[in-house]
Parts: structure tokens; C-alpha cells; sequence
């Protein structure tokens, strides 16, 4: 059996690093590098690899928008992401995203190499103690959406715009409505996404994706 890799990291070190360490196993192939996420996208097309070592942060497109464009493709690859986010935020957006596996660099060399090969086989592998910090993710995000579904489309114009950094009284004349009935729909968005102020109400905004952090 030969496992053909694809590294990707903007690292030379550390795609050095790696090739060392994944063909001291001779199952393990290391058939391409790559430095960016457009020349990944270009290798993976190249090299058809079993699986991609796919690091988060590259420029030219960063891993998730790279993992997103090769699910997009239906890839047949295998994708690990291989990073050193430990933050719920990445995890699950490479989960939901549809990567095999999440593994971070700080890893001895077994755990990269039982994630290898467990993705290869079709299994899911996520590093076991992100386990509890990714189901404790999923469990909030359930919880916002919830409560999310509880606004109304009004409700949620508004709760966009606080996020943008709007007062009651811009968002009356953005919305061509009263400011009285503005404050009306904050106080109703407060109670409904269980938050006391603004700052809050923006930061729940933001993570749910309703506004763009520019």
C-alpha cells in the first residue's frame, strides 16, 4: 500500500518537516508541496493526491476558503487539516466544511500518522482532545440558531445594523421607521438572543455570520 500526500503550508521548514517525518514510514509518499492556496488547487488538479495536508493560514486563498473550493469540485482527496488554530471557530468551520480530519502541529508524529491513516481508510478524525472542545461548539451553535429563528426579518435588520456600528437613530433613517419603534425592536432582540448590550448583541451578529468583519 502507498499513501500518496500532498503537503500544503506556507512554511518551507515545516514541508520539509513533514516529508521527513511522514516517509520514515514507507506507506507514505510525499508526491507534492505546494505555498499558497491557488498553487495548491493547481497541484491537487496536477497530482489527484490520497490525501492533502492542508494548513489554515496561506496566502492566496487560506485553507478553509481552499477546503471549500475543493468540496465545491467534489475532490476525491482526502483533507486534513493540519494547523495550529485550536479555536472552536476554525474547528468547526472545517468540519461543516467537510474536511476528514483536524489535527494540530504541535502533534507528536504518531497522531499525525494514525490521522493519515484514518482518513485514507474513510474514517473521520478529529485530535481526541479537541473532541469535547468541538462538541461543546456544535452544542452554542445549535443554541444561536435557535434562537436566531426566534427574530423576526425586521429584527434582524436591526441587529445587523447595531453590528455595523449603528446608533438607534441612524438605524431609524436607514430604515425609514420611527427611532421609538427602533428601540422597541432592540429591547425584543435582547431578550430573544439573551444579551444586556450592544456590544453583545454585535458580537452574536458576528459570529452568526450575519455581518462581515471587515
Amino acid at each position: 500500500m502507498s499513501i500518496n500526500i500532498l503537503i500544503a503550508d506556507d512554511h518551507s521548514m515545516v514541508r520539509e518537516g513533514l516529508k521527513q517525518l511522514l516517509e520514515l514510514d514507507s506507506n507514505l509518499k510525499v508526491v507534492a508541496e505546494t505555498s499558497n492556496g491557488i498553487e495548491t488547487l493547481e497541484k491537487v488538479e496536477e497530482y489527484e493526491p490520497d490525501v492533502i495536508l492542508l494548513d489554515i493560514n496561506m496566502p492566496n486563498k487560506n485553507g478553509l476558503e481552499v477546503l471549500n473550493e475543493l468540496k465545491r469540485k467534489k475532490c476525491k482527496s482526502k483533507i486534513l487539516m493540519l494547523t495550529i488554530h485550536n479555536e472552536v471557530e476554525y474547528l468547526i468551520k472545517s468540519v461543516e466544511a467537510g474536511c476528514n480530519g483536524y489535527v494540530l502541529k504541535d502533534s507528536n508524529s504518531e497522531v499525525l500518522k494514525d490521522a493519515v491513516y484514518a482518513v485514507y481508510s474513510g474514517e473521520k478524525y478529529i485530535q481526541s482532545d479537541l473532541i469535547s472542545v468541538l462538541n461543546e461548539g456544535l452544542s452554542s451553535i445549535n443554541d444561536d440558531r435557535s434562537k436566531l429563528k426566534l427574530l423576526t426579518k425586521r429584527e434582524e435588520e436591526v441587529l445587523k445594523l447595531i453590528a455595523e456600528g449603528l446608533f438607534n437613530k441612524e438605524i431609524a433613517a436607514k430604515l425609514e421607521i420611527s427611532e421609538r419603534t427602533v428601540k422597541n425592536h432592540v429591547s425584543n432582540i435582547f431578550k430573544k438572543i439573551d444579551v444586556s448590550d450592544r456590544t453583545q448583541a454585535a458580537v452574536f451578529a458576528i459570529k452568526n455570520n450575519l455581518v462581515d468583519i471587515v
